[in-house]
């Protein structure tokens, strides 16, 4: 990827303007011009016709001052000692306003899960995909089938890949424990020992700082070298301040919950504090950090899933902070983009689910003759002819107990909707190829 053109300096631009006897006519325009609907960087401005009677030097002058005063410092440095620093521009505003509405309070939460019976099916499809599309921004080869079915049976992972999967699984769920606590540098280091197990090529890596001595450039396979970030012997005050940043203690001003976990996102990234894994642990405190203030649908939302679409554009949004003086608002932009689109995403997931499943009831009455997590079985099975189940894959798709999950696969066994089979010492469940003659002929049975 191309790195961004770092942008002329503003000291620059303002002695060119003076000496060309420019600056009150600009300063007019400025003045008089709407305020910009888009926060673009000079390496986009520079590519743009610019209004009439300005060249782009000037034009960016007169951007750079407009933002002066809207910015502000934050306690993330980088190696100079210069702050990090940001705006809301007008598209956060309007993207923050579109994230508590839908996001937040109980009204935005849909009924599906807001209801014990339905709602753990909706978590556990969440984590997983979370978990997947995490690991595959970070490098991860497998196909999604793979990995749930890996997750559901509980097998152990074949490869590294499977394993980064696994690890991000595991750590979803424990950010859900960990919402409620203060975020600490010994709670960090253990969502990184989550993220890490049994991944590093040295396992004594997991849960510290990375050492003066081990590889901290960020760069690709051929060379290029995108970010630098601090030595390891400020790692710990870094953190320190991060931390401090996260509980609400800095700065001595408001700032809104979601721009403070998208800043944490971006402190854990930049800072880069361990050999491996920083993008995982980085999206991982972003996700604290919602459910920490309250935005009880992250439990459900993977904004992996939108990220993994478009890595570049991620990746940009970091570049274009660190070559405009340290100016935050373009990552926040880019993230706020990504967050609506993950919650809008969501919603619509549900909101087809719910029409599936009322559309299927009303066109097979036998599904009454089956308890939720059955219906649920029932469904998929419809989908996926030869798809095979277990009890361990049942109990983790709907987090019931073991028992539970044995009764009811063997109900279903037992009423002919499933196929049982032995493998090795483990008992088996296929779907039918003929599974809808099966269930109309058990609604004949039944009377319905």
């Amino acid at each position: 990827m191309r790195i961004p053109q770092t942008p002329p300096k503003l000291e620059e631009l303002m002695a060119e303007a003076a000496e060309t006897g420019r600056m009150m006519q600009l300063f007019t325009l400025m003045r008089e011009a709407k305020t910009p609907r888009h926060y673009l960087h000079w390496d986009k401005i520079r590519r743009h016709p610019t209004p009439e009677g300005i060249n782009h030097r000037e034009w960016w002058m007169m951007q750079k001052l407009s933002r002066l005063e809207a910015l502000k410092p934050i306690g993330l440095r980088d190696l100079s000692g210069k702050p990090f620093q940001f705006a809301i521009a007008g598209l956060v505003m309007e993207e923050l306003h579109q994230i508590d509405l839908g996001a937040g309070g109980l009204v935005s939460i849909p009924e599906p899960i807001t209801n014990p019976q339905t709602r753990d099916r909706y978590l556990v499809r969440s984590l997983m995909e979370e978990a997947i599309t995490s690991s595959q921004l970070e490098g991860a080869v497998t196909t999604r089938k793979v990995a749930k079915e890996m997750i559901r049976s509980g097998r152990k992972p074949r490869d590294n890949s499977e394993q980064m999967i696994l690890n991000n699984y595991a750590t979803m769920e424990r950010i859900r424990d960990l919402k409620s606590s203060a975020l600490t540098p010994e709670l960090v280091f253990q969502i990184h020992r989550l993220v890490t197990e049994k991944t590093l090529d040295h396992p004594t890596a997991a849960g510290r700082f990375r050492a003066p001595n081990e590889r901290r450039a960020v760069g690709d396979d051929f060379g290029q070298v995108y970010h630098d970030p601090p030595p390891a012997e400020e790692l710990e005050e870094r953190m320190v301040a991060m931390c401090a940043f996260a509980n609400g203690k800095t700065p001595g001003y408001f700032v809104h919950p979601a721009v403070r976990a998208m800043i944490i996102h971006f402190w854990l990234a930049y800072d880069h504090p361990f050999v491996a894994g920083n993008g995982r642990t980085a999206r991982a405190l972003f996700y604290w950090a919602m459910l920490h203030h309250g935005y009880r649908l992250f439990e459900f939302v993977s904004i992996s899933n939108i990220l993994r679409k478009a890595p570049s554009k991620y990746c940009r949004s970091f570049l274009h902070t660190e070559t405009d003086d340290n100016d935050l608002t373009y990552f926040l932009i880019a993230q706020t983009k990504v967050i609506r689109r993950a919650v809008r995403g969501f919603h619509g997931y549900i909101e087809r689910k719910t029409a599936e499943l009322r559309d299927a009831e009303a066109r097979m009455r036998v599904l009454e003759l089956f308890n939720h997590r059955q219906v649920e079985m029932i469904r998929n099975a419809l989908k996926h002819p030869g798809q095979h189940y277990t009890f361990e894959s049942h109990r983790k798709s709907h987090q019931v107990a073991y028992q539970t999950a044995r009764t009811d696969v063997l109900d279903l066994a037992g009423r002919g909707v499933l196929e049982k089979r032995k493998q090795g010492k483990q008992m088996v469940f296929f779907a039918p190829a003929d599974l809808t003659i099966r269930l109309k002929k058990l609604e004949k049975q039944s009377g319905l």
